[in-house]
């Protein structure tokens, strides 16, 4: 090896390789004190992840929607349930008193029916009140988004799903209920009887929608812990892998700098040389 003065090129090399060791050296106390092997990289399978909990959200808010419009129709189904037991003791050998009491407990009910209508509602949006009609325009209609994007196959059109009209007495036809006469009596039978109807098929629209978000919620739940998985086995750190990583780094880190050492020690020898 030729003896050189001006340029120490073993030296360059060793200090070189010292500071390539000392960023690797770095980077393996970075991942094990962070618990991050990408040290601050993201990458698809974050946003994937964080996009499928959003949709996860959003189904949680369907059907919790979904369960407050249930809650309400049960209280008007009940409400419709005691108006006809009223008819039916209206549709009896009573006295006049007695029928003019019923009515007061009619008259109650389906104000209390009518109360439910517009005060059932979830976060601010109403919902017996025909806000879930199907004959609505478009842009009036209560959607969820259950997709990446706005397209139609990533929503779920409530009105036109559960197409719930208004459940108000002057709706389905209650407000004409009167137990005053026999007669009014037998003819409010039919009337209760045509608004159960009415309110049973709504109701069986809205159980199968809790189906279909239940069965959805429960496949983006799975789709979250494979993501989760997944995005786990790339971020985070493998401590038994950089520990080892580690060790070697301090190694190659105390040779360089003795290497280092070494090589400065080099161009002595053009002084022995010259003596």
């Amino acid at each position: 090896m030729p003896l050189r003065i001006f340029n120490n090129l073993s030296s360059a090399f060793a200090q070189n390789r010292l500071e390539v060791n000392r960023q690797n050296l770095g980077d393996a106390i970075t991942k094990i004190a962070s618990g991050n092997r990408l040290i601050g990289g993201t990458g698809n399978a974050t946003e994937k992840a964080t996009s499928e909990l959003l949709r996860s959200e959003n189904l949680n808010d369907g059907i919790s929607l979904i369960n407050v419009v249930e809650s309400g129709l049960g209280e008007q189904s009940g409400i419709l349930i005691r108006l006809r037991e009223l008819a039916s003791v209206a549709g009896g050998p009573i006295g006049e008193t007695e029928r003019a009491t019923l009515q007061l407990e009619v008259n109650s009910l389906i104000e209390e029916f009518d109360r439910l209508t517009n005060a059932t509602e979830f976060n601010g949006q109403k919902l017996l009140d025909g806000s879930l009609d199907g004959n609505l325009a478009a842009n009036e209609h209560v959607v969820i988004n259950v997709g990446l994007d706005s397209s139609e196959s990533g929503q779920i059109d409530l009105n036109k799903v559960i197409n719930l009209a208004s459940t108000a007495s002057t709706n389905i036809g209650i407000d004409a209920v009167s137990t005053e006469t026999f007669e009014s009596a037998t003819d409010s039978l039919a009337i209760i009887e045509a608004a159960l109807d009415t309110i049973s098929g709504y109701r069986a629209s809205i159980g199968a929608t809790q189906n279909r978000f239940t069965r959805a919620l429960s496949t983006f739940n799975v789709s979250i812990e494979n993501l989760t998985a997944a995005y786990s086995a790339i971020q985070d750190t493998d401590v038994a892998e950089v520990l080892a990583d580690l060790t070697k780094q301090q190694i190659l880190v105390q040779s360089s700098t003795a290497m280092v050492g070494q090589a400065n020690l080099i161009p002595e020898g053009v002084l022995s040389l010259l003596q």
